[in-house]
């Protein structure tokens, strides 16, 4: 189960916007001075948007448990990563075989690329994100 502590900035109508609440990439490395990557993980820190959540009694200021199954992540993913990528090769050796020439070639990988993205859009399944509450406005562990 991949975790990750987040606070609620706003809520409304059973959605909770919600940011992240604790260090996490750059941010948290103890090389950071002496990094050339940490200018822009900090430059990439401060303009993260709040990512809506349903979470019907959450109030500002609580801090939440947000929860994903790493199988789930990981078919997620593939879905996202691999279904465009090996459409594409598909679609280019298909055409090669067919013996289309080149242009062809390139042309079916770009419509095998745009056909994984589709199919990834609509066929990947969405991982389940399951929250649980730490504190609450008041501060106390609910």
């Amino acid at each position: 189960m991949i975790e990750a502590r987040v606070r609620v900035v706003s809520a409304a109508d059973g959605m909770a916007w919600v940011t992240s609440s604790e260090s996490s990439g750059c941010s948290a490395c103890q090389s950071q001075a002496s990094c050339g990557i940490s200018g822009l993980g900090k430059y990439l820190s401060r303009r993260r948007a709040a990512m809506p959540l349903r979470q019907a009694d959450a109030q500002p200021g609580d801090e939440l448990r947000v929860c994903v199954d790493e199988a789930e992540l990981l078919r997620a993913g593939a879905f996202a990563y691999l279904a465009p990528a090996l459409l594409a090769v598909i679609g280019a050796a298909l055409a090669d075989v067919l013996g289309a020439g080149d242009l062809a070639a390139a042309g079916a990988a770009l419509l095998g690329f745009l056909a994984g993205l589709l199919a990834a859009r609509f066929l990947a399944p969405t991982p389940r994100i399951r929250t649980s509450r730490i504190t609450s406005t008041s501060g106390e562990p609910a």
